[in-house]
């Protein structure tokens, strides 16, 4: 792992220092977390741990985690190993509503559950993650997803794309559609093809794989490409935007996938359809035009709706990714905040780190970090706080970064939900 990666771990680890600046908070407070994930869960109980009233809604009973799902499709590791409950922060005394989420009064201050239940808050934080657009693809809908699974939310979709994988022949066609920006873990669908192809080689040398793109670049593309041609060669296939790699329809019964120049037959597809903030936010009217939530990057409040805070994948982070680690952090800024706030005191601008990890093959692991500030309108990167693994980094380095990964999934879900 490079210096600057290292020193941005073991900051975002240490992420929990911004609860000191919080101040005094007024116990009585009822604050409202609405989605219970990296970023949800870290926020609820955070909060709590400050000494406020907090609820949490969440309608699912397990959290299943997106980040190394990718393992669990190559085969690397059970989808068990993905699943969390919230007995920890029961346990710390944070409220749980088992319930959706599906209207938000700004004014009057009220969260309205999927049972009629209605829930005051002084404040409320919203990390409804992301929805998939199936609108947005002509032939791609919810049921197209159960022949051309998108797997871009963890769970049954996990298990159905790498179950087809294994059914898949040797010598068949693995076909990836990766959007536009914005979308939830941008290195995540070409760490996924690195893993399938990890699993080609050592299972079905004669298969391929072919990546059709949106765009014409993706992040970290130079060090996955260098370990493709290492490790994978002649394997991988990308189709950037610029080539006709953009998908504009697709036909499950074909098992085909268009763009404007070519129709590509796959005995597997994985398309992963454009994605826009979680169906509350727009019901809540703090997502914008974009499908996404505008948010003051000091306060993390909606720029929309007083009172209400937007963390995670549905919000607008500016150059922040959308990852885990960035949620995770934020989760501990928004509670830091809101408790400044009801103390009544300013609230510091917040910095926070993000670190991403990629696995190419089980023993080679990838990352890139940086650190932010509020800037205007959203977060900007601090020139020079960031990097990438080096490009020409020998085996050993490698390895020593999957380690990491497998560190820091272990820290990080001890830290939201152990």
């Amino acid at each position: 792992m490079s210096r600057i990666t290292r020193r941005a771990m073991v900051s975002g680890l240490a992420g929990a220092a911004l609860l000191a600046k919080a101040g005094r908070a007024q116990a009585a407070a009822r604050i409202v977390v609405i989605g219970g994930g990296y970023g949800g869960a870290t926020c609820a109980r955070a909060l709590k741990r400050l000494g406020l009233d907090v609820t949490l809604v969440e309608p699912s009973a397990t959290y299943v985690s997106c980040p190394f799902s990718n393992a669990v499709i190559a085969g690397l590791r059970g989808i068990e190993g993905q699943e969390f409950t919230y007995d920890a922060l029961k346990r710390e005394g944070v409220r749980i509503a088992p319930l959706s989420a599906v209207g938000v009064d700004g004014q009057a201050r009220i969260a309205t559950l999927s049972d009629g239940t209605k829930l005051s808050y002084d404040r409320l934080v919203m990390a409804p993650g992301i929805d998939l657009r199936f609108d947005a693809l002509p032939g791609y809908d919810a049921e197209a997803a159960s022949i051309m699974p998108h797997a871009w939310k963890a769970g049954s979709q996990t298990v159905l794309l790498r179950d087809q994988l294994r059914a898949m022949p040797d010598g068949g066609v693995f076909v990836m559609a990766a959007p536009a920006n914005p979308y939830r873990c941008p290195p995540g669908p070409y760490e996924r093809a690195s893993l399938i192809a990890h699993y080609f080689k050592t299972e079905k040398p004669r298969s391929k794989i072919i990546i059709l793109d949106a765009k014409d670049a993706f992040s970290k593309q130079r060090l996955f490409q260098a370990a493709w041609a290492q490790l994978y060669p002649g394997m991988i296939e990308w189709v950037p935007l610029s080539s006709g790699g953009k998908v504009t329809a697709v036909d499950p019964k074909a098992m085909t996938l268009t763009t404007d120049f070519q129709t590509f037959k796959a005995s597997v597809a994985n398309v992963i359809p454009p994605q826009r903030a979680g169906t509350i936010a727009q019901a809540a009217g703090v997502a914008d035009r974009t499908g996404w939530c505008p948010i003051n990057p000091s306060t993390f409040e909606s720029t929309l709706v007083p009172n209400v805070h937007v963390i995670g994948d549905a919000a607008i982070m500016g150059a922040i990714p959308r990852s885990a680690f960035a949620a995770n952090g934020q989760g501990k800024a928004c509670a830091s905040v809101i408790a400044g706030l009801l103390a009544h005191e300013d609230a510091s601008a917040p910095r926070l780190i993000n670190t991403c990890y990629s696995l190419v093959a089980p023993d080679y692991g990838i990352s890139i970090a940086g650190v932010y500030r509020p800037g205007t309108p959203s977060f900007v990167e601090i020139e020079g706080s960031g990097g990438t693994s080096p490009l020409d980094a020998p085996a050993e380095t490698r390895r020593t970064e999957a380690g990491y990964a497998e560190g820091w999934f272990r820290t990080i879900t001890t830290d939201v939900f152990g």
